[in-house]
Order: C-alpha cells, then sequence, then structure tokens
C-alpha cells in the first residue's frame, strides 16, 4: 500500500490527521507506529483543537525531521536547510489547499479540547481526509525526488 492510501485508511480508522500521517511513514522512517501515534497526537486539530497548524501537515514535518533533521545543535547548516524544506513543503501544501491553518481548512469551526465522534456525517462534511492524503503525497514526492542518506 503506498503511503497516501496507508495515510488516508489510518485517518478512516480514527488516528488523527497529524497521527495518520506521520505513521503511514514508520516503514520509511523506521520508528514504531505507537511511537509515532505517541509522538504526533499532540497535534492532531491544529495543535490540540486549537486550530493552528493543519494536523496533517504537522505530521509530514515530523515525518521530514525524522529523514532529513539535524541532531547537532551546532549545525547550522543542517538546521538552515531542514528549514528550508519546511517553508517549501508548507508553502506547497498552501498552495494546494489554500492553508496551511486548520481554522482556515475548516471554515472556523469552534476550538475546545473536546474531540469530535468519528461518525459517517463527521467523515463527510469534513475535508481532512484530503488534507491527509495532500500531505502524505507531498511528502512520498518529497522522499522520491531526495534520497534519504543514512
Amino acid at each position: 500500500m503506498d503511503h497516501v492510501s496507508r495515510a488516508a485508511q489510518l485517518f478512516q480508522e480514527g488516528y488523527s490527521c497529524s497521527q495518520a500521517v506521520a505513521m503511514a511513514f514508520c516503514d520509511v522512517t523506521g520508528l514504531e507506529e505507537a511511537l509515532t501515534a505517541r509522538l504526533a497526537s499532540s497535534f492532531g486539530g491544529g495543535m490540540g483543537r486549537m486550530r493552528e497548524v493543519c494536523g496533517a501537515v504537522s505530521g509530514m514535518l515530523l515525518v521530514l525531521g525524522a529523514l532529513y533533521g539535524y541532531d547537532r545543535a551546532a549545525d547550522a547548516a543542517g538546521k538552515r536547510d531542514l528549514y528550508a524544506r519546511v517553508q517549501a513543503m508548507a508553502g506547497e501544501f498552501r498552495e494546494e489547499n489554500g492553508s496551511i491553518i486548520c481554522r482556515d481548512l475548516l471554515n472556523n469551526p469552534a476550538s475546545d479540547p473536546n474531540p469530535t465522534p468519528r461518525t459517517a456525517e463527521f467523515y463527510k462534511k469534513r475535508p481532512c481526509r484530503a488534507m491527509v492524503e495532500s500531505a502524505a503525497e507531498i511528502m512520498e514526492e518529497f522522499i522520491r525526488n531526495h534520497p534519504i542518506e543514512k
């Protein structure tokens, strides 16, 4: 199964946007799904349902950091390169979807800590699955065009 389909499937199973995107790439990051789900869990709903940066974008960037991030505080070039990649990928998502901000993508829904029940109506009304697929597609294309050096 490709990463885009896997991310959509995970979202449909009830994982948040950030978890679905990040977990879809566990085969590439080498991270365990349970750990990845926990690492990405705070970013759902635009960071804990505050409707800030879209969880799908956060999940995509979590994968980016796992694969291409820097790990030495003094690595200024690594930080610069990563931040340039973050900005490019977020820009691509914004261009495709109109924003990287959850409240804009959802047309300004309520912000509270209570998760929205995952009903058929939820999946029908929300654009979240499309956002998950978009972020996973951007990440998959990035990996294809930038071989991972380990």
